[in-house]
């Protein structure tokens, strides 16, 4: 079981890729945050967040309140905003902007990405900016795993990333038929890269459900649970079957994945059924009973406590799909939608 691809695939990662920008001598490029425009431009995702591919040049990100410093960025190099930061690509640190919300919305008439070239001069700083949507509700860990800044140092010693960003260049440089689509499976590749590589550099032991992937007893544990997820799973025999105490097991999985064992069990149950109740013939009992329920009522018990709303009650509410203020963080916060870019007295990108 890949956990990474099972979690990804369950809370449903769509990418795009919106933006084809070329700029010359001194600009700005300035992202609000993204719950400001994440309904214009993936209204059917619950999350949204904003990744840039530098293609050609170089150039700086930073975030606007300063908390970060400024970022060199170079060709090949890519970098995500997951944790709704509004943020500036720029020619020189400091410049700002003030961005155009109108900008950001899904063409009716056109193909995607559009096409920004800006000023003059030999000069020029090239890149892509894309969305990536998925789901946070019932239960996402991955993106609360996330850092603020996500940044995949490019194509000259990652070959299969200089591929992904070669591919990306030719896609918006043709507008071939069924271009848009290919950019968007683009987006998540270069997206799932860059969280490979994150994931590679994280220290041993550092905290967080992405450590826990690497851990050798955590990553099996967690291996266990999404490879059968219905099973009648107790701390006790997930110990056992990795190999640890009941009390070490416990206490280790809960400093990686920020939750107990068996509340990561009931969670991801619940997000598995919760994906089960939107296909049609497929009824309250039978999405239960496939994760592990055996009557329905105890389901529906379950279902409410987690999620806060009977299974029901959230099938027929499919139509309404939550935005940012409806989706909290474990910890209390809110997870934000996406951010956009905008250049200093002229267009989005």
């Amino acid at each position: 079981m890949d956990v990474l691809s099972d979690v990804l695939a369950a809370v449903r990662l769509t990418g795009a890729i919106f933006f084809d920008s070329t700029f010359r001598n001194d600009w700005v490029a300035e992202a609000p945050k993204a719950s400001s425009i994440a309904h214009q431009v993936m209204p059917s995702a619950q999350y949204v967040f904003y990744f840039h591919t530098l293609l050609e040049g170089a150039c700086w990100a930073e975030l606007t309140d300063g908390s970060i410093e400024p970022i060199r960025l170079r060709t090949g190099d890519v970098i995500a905003f997951p944790m709704d930061d509004a943020h500036v690509l720029c020619s020189k640190i400091g410049m700002r902007a003030k961005p155009e919300l109108a900008m950001f919305v899904h063409p009716v008439d056109r193909q995607l990405p559009y096409l920004i070239n800006q000023g003059i001069g030999r000069e020029s700083c090239r890149f892509v900016c894309g969305y990536l949507g998925c789901d946070i509700r019932p239960y996402n860990p991955f993106i609360s795993a996330l850092p603020r800044v996500l940044l995949a140092r490019g194509a000259a010693s990652q070959l299969w990333l200089s591929h992904l960003v070669n591919h990306a260049v030719s896609e918006t440089d043709c507008h071939d038929a069924g271009g848009e689509i290919v950019l968007a499976k683009l987006a998540e590749l270069l997206f799932i890269e860059i969280v490979r590589q994150h994931i590679d550099s994280l220290p041993m032991g550092s905290r967080g459900w992405l450590s826990g992937l690497r851990h050798p007893q955590i990553g099996q544990a967690l291996r266990l649970i999404h490879g059968r997820p219905s099973e009648d799973w107790t701390i006790e025999r997930l110990a056992r079957e990795i190999g640890l105490s009941r009390s070490v097991f416990a206490d280790r999985f809960t400093h990686f994945a920020g939750v107990t064992p068996m509340q990561y069990v009931a969670r991801w149950r619940m997000q598995l059924a919760a994906r089960r109740l939107e296909t049609p013939g497929i009824s309250v009992a039978q999405a239960g009973a496939e994760v592990g329920y055996e009557s329905e009522a105890a389901f529906n018990r379950a279902f409410k406590k987690i999620v806060g709303t009977p299974p029901g009650s959230w099938r027929r509410n499919l139509t309404h799909r939550p935005g940012v203020a409806e989706a909290p963080f474990a910890n209390g916060g809110h997870l934000p939608l996406i951010t956009k870019l905008q250049e200093t007295p002229g267009p989005a990108l």
